[in-house]
């Protein structure tokens, strides 16, 4: 089966000095949206893309471009520059937030933890008939958000310095309370009582600030993933999207086979995700199938071998150039530690505002 799919992805509004620039409303204002794709964040150095639901890869991969071009038309208006990448490479300011009471609120109530919210993900909806299957989906897929993750890793560097991990926006969101794997819920009945016993310590307010790696989408009828870094190009985020769309439609087979989900025990799925966050596509991940430690490469072919039965044919010939093009350019986090060697901080904003001159991943497949 098709699963549709949309996503979100966040970005940073740098200056011309490579720091960040709290100036939503003015990119916002010089971005051509009439369809309120192109939206504010919770910081006002930031700005999301909210893709239309989507079936088809190459539908999705030119929504893709066509809101990352409408956004850096936006900010070159502004005189800036939109930064592609987990977490800011540069040393950033204090937060300043955008305007609304829900932002403030949300200041208030988390506090010190406000400090994390420079990062930026790619946010995945994949359609799904009701809150039960969606919660079952979310069981069947959970095992395999490490590699998504590993695959995804865009974020090394922080305040200036190479922080060792290739996904620190990962750690950074694991602080926050609901940060961290979605728990195995047999119902959504009892995914809900978690969310509200959650909601009555405090540790969220409502379910719109529910952090798992996958959750329910509070807003749509929609399972969301939200485990993987923005990618640095359109690309690799269209084949984050095709690859979670097959899991997803992997996951329909097998409820409809009676087949359980594997119950991987919360602690491990959340070390699990550490060493993804550590190693990112170059190192080395739990393989999911069978538990043992492997090539990032070699468990993201078996994922697409996972996945490959259930995606119509454009997704599974675009997964199939673009898998192969991406372990051969290197994931973000290598490219931009290959560009700090060449040329410090100022050579990985060249790089992730699509400026410099690195290993695109290269566009065959659906035009």
């Amino acid at each position: 089966m098709t699963v549709t799919v949309g996503v979100e992805e966040e970005f940073l509004l740098i200056d011309r000095r490579n720091r960040l620039a709290a100036a939503a409303p003015a990119v916002l204002a010089g971005s051509d949206d009439v369809a309120g794709e192109l939206q504010p964040e919770m910081v006002s150095c930031q700005v999301e893309s909210v893709t239309p639901v989507c079936e088809q890869s190459d539908e999705l991969l030119e929504c893709l471009r066509d809101q990352r071009a409408r956004l850096r038309d936006g900010a070159a208006s502004a005189g800036l520059r939109l930064l592609a990448a987990g977490s800011p490479p540069m040393s950033a300011d204090p937060v300043r937030l955008s305007p609304g009471r829900r932002y403030r609120r949300i200041a208030d109530h988390f506090r010190g933890l406000m400090s994390t919210a420079h990062v930026c993900g790619c946010h995945i909806h994949l359609g799904v008939p009701d809150s039960d299957t969606g919660v079952r989906v979310i069981n069947h897929v959970r095992p395999w958000l490490p590699v998504l993750l590993a695959v995804s890793a865009n974020s090394p560097f922080a305040e200036g310095a190479d922080t060792g991990y290739a996904s620190w926006r990962y750690l950074a969101m694991s602080r926050w309370p609901s940060g961290g794997p979605p728990p195995y819920a047999e119902t959504a009945g009892q995914y809900e009582e978690l969310v509200d016993e959650m909601a009555r310590s405090g540790a969220i307010m409502d379910p719109g600030n529910l952090y798992w790696d996958m959750r329910l989408s509070p807003r749509h009828p929609t399972v969301e993933i939200r485990v993987c870094d923005v990618a640095a190009t359109e690309r690799e985020a269209a084949l984050l999207a095709v690859l979670a769309q097959g899991l997803a439609a992997t996951a329909f087979a097998r409820i409809g086979d009676g087949v359980d989900a594997p119950r991987v025990p919360q602690e491990v799925l959340r070390a699990d995700l550490w060493r993804a966050a550590r190693d990112g596509l170059d190192g080395t991940c739990v393989d999911p199938v069978d538990r043992v430690l492997r090539p990032v490469p070699v468990v993201l072919a078996r994922l697409l071998d996972e996945v490959r039965p259930h995606l119509d044919g454009g997704a599974k010939e675009f997964a199939e150039q673009a898998v192969p093009s991406l372990v051969a350019a290197g994931g973000g986090a290598s490219r931009q530690r290959a560009a700090f060697e060449r040329g410090g901080v100022g050579a990985v904003v060249e790089l992730l505002t699509g400026s410099g001159n690195y290993p695109e991943v290269p566009r065959g497949g659906p035009r």
